[in-house]
């Protein structure tokens, strides 16, 4: 696997033939606090970028990495999180099969609910799309309190508006009630 994703600007702001298209987003925040079989978090979630691009995603902005203490157990090992914005052909379900293949590529082992995990990773929105798709639920519904995600989004689409309740992520990001310890790493 490869190790980097150079090719990807950090902090790019998303454009489309040169105009903003925040409506059309479809947002990924993708998570770890255990490093597996890679040296740190930080390469973990590098190398699960890599892997974005053979499963037909192209990551077209991505945030910095952002630290934050475990949720709900502070005990557990601290997160390391981000956010990106892509292009995909996918449906939101093959979008979510897709992510899960590449959850499972990392060892992801799903226990106990919130437990450490070797990769994470959420749809977030998937354009202006809202509502339940069988069992996927539109924007994420925990995702506009949780500053971990709300703040990454905020470096790289601080005007991205937000499909049910209308506020930008600036805006959630800084009302935030979870992870309230989130914040760029060095």
């Amino acid at each position: 696997m490869e190790k980097g994703s150079s090719e990807i600007d950090v902090h790019a702001s998303v454009e489309i033939d040169g105009a903003p298209d925040l409506d059309s987003a479809v947002i990924v925040a993708l998570g770890c606090n255990d490093k597996g079989a890679w040296a740190d978090c930080r390469e973990a979630l590098e190398a699960s970028l890599a892997r974005f691009r053979s499963e037909g995603i192209d990551v077209v902005a991505r945030s910095s990495w952002w630290r934050s203490a475990a949720w709900p157990d502070p005990a557990d090992p601290p997160f390391l999180n981000g956010v990106v914005i892509v292009r995909t052909e996918h449906e939101p379900h093959d979008l979510m099969a897709a992510l899960g293949r590449i959850e499972e590529a990392f060892g992801r082992q799903r226990g106990r609910p919130n437990a450490p995990r070797t990769l994470d990773l959420d749809l977030i929105a998937y354009g202006r799309l809202t509502g339940q798709l069988d069992a996927l639920v539109v924007p994420h519904p925990r995702a506009a309190d949780r500053k971990f995600v709300m703040g990454p989004l905020a470096e790289i689409a601080p005007a991205w508006i937000h499909p049910l309740n209308g506020r930008t992520a600036a805006d959630l990001a800084n009302s935030a009630s979870v992870g309230i310890d989130a914040a760029p790493g060095r």
